[in-house]
């Protein structure tokens, strides 16, 4: 009698290896679906589309701005003074020498960059030049200008090493007065680092406020299509797979925003850089215009579509919990 023989079946292994390149594919389409459709959903209501990404650009084009701002106030406060030398005055009578001693004795200090000894008659021509001086210094029989050591402490140095470079100084034979300026760079130093710490504070302010923008778009659009919502998970449908095309809608505003805060900031650039070329003229080129750096403008986009994608993740995952327990 024969056997009867039972049907082949196909081996496991082909099954499972066509289900993963299968499995990948149907999940790449759906993300380009996904990224096409949030787009057109967004063109389809170009009024509003238009009014978020114009909101969201605007603030996040304030922290830009100051940021630009608080720049060019420490560039223009390192040319009119934050670095300014330390003047130290010789006692009258003492000649070249004595000052070149004195001066060698404060280049081996660590916290001083360099000094520069300026004679009498340095100083006798610089008050020349200062207009009304010059007819009352040809009737002066003698020079009574001293000699002055001009130092120059190193860039960043600490308030307190400041300090006790100008103790040196004072404690320096021959030295007869020292003239510093640290409470001026104390003051700018102070007004720099509250600037600094405003603007942060205002970037995070700002971006929140992007994040709360973002995220109210994305509910009404959520809240609009509800019964579509129901119908795909009654279906089967996951909710990452129902959420995907509002991530994206997230996406593309936060992207558009953030290229829309880096064109604002490139113009306020522009705008400014007339009236501080006019200030760079009139202190002869010593202060100068700073834009914002490249780097930074081209990661405001980025960090905006970010950000786009956070507040509708919150809010969407929130939505649709809620669609599907109704």
């Amino acid at each position: 009698m024969n056997a009867v023989r039972e049907p082949r079946r196909q081996p496991e292994p082909e099954k499972t290896r066509r289900s993963g390149p299968r499995h990948v594919s149907a999940w790449r389409e759906h993300h380009l679906w996904s990224l096409s459709i949030s787009l057109r959903r967004l063109g389809a209501r170009p009024l509003g589309t238009l009014l978020t990404v114009a909101v969201m650009g605007v603030a996040l084009a304030l922290p830009l701005a100051f940021y630009l701002l608080l720049g060019n106030v420490e560039r223009m406060g390192d040319a009119l003074g934050r670095n300014q030398s330390i003047s130290a005055f010789m006692k009258p009578g003492q000649n070249g020498a004595m000052a070149d001693t004195a001066a060698s004795a404060l280049r081996d200090r660590p916290e001083v960059a360099g000094v520069v000894v300026r004679t009498p008659k340095d100083g006798l021509d610089e008050l020349a030049e200062v207009q009304g001086f010059s007819g009352s210094l040809q009737s002066l029989d003698v020079n009574p200008l001293p000699y002055v050591l001009s130092v120059q402490p190193k860039p960043g140095l600490p308030v307190e090493q400041v300090d006790r470079l100008v103790e040196a100084m004072k404690a320096t034979p021959g030295v007869d007065m020292v003239q510093d300026t640290g409470a001026w760079r104390q003051r700018l130093d102070a007004l720099i680092g509250v600037g600094s710490r405003a603007v942060s504070l205002l970037a995070v302010l700002l971006g929140v406020a992007a994040l709360l923008v973002v995220g109210n778009t994305i509910r009404v659009d959520i809240q609009s299509r509800s019964a579509e919502i129901g119908v795909l998970l009654l279906i089967g449908a996951s909710r990452p797979f129902v959420r995907r095309p509002y991530l994206y809608a997230g996406i593309w505003l936060g992207l558009l925003a953030g290229i829309l805060a880096a064109v604002l900031a490139a113009i306020l650039e522009l705008a400014m850089a007339g009236p501080v070329g006019r200030l760079a003229a009139a202190y002869d080129g010593s202060v100068s215009f700073g834009g914002l750096p490249a780097w930074l403008l081209l990661s405001v986009p980025f960090a905006s579509a970010l950000l786009g994608w956070l507040g509708a993740r919150l809010v969407s995952a929130r939505q649709i919990r809620r669609a599907a327990a109704a």
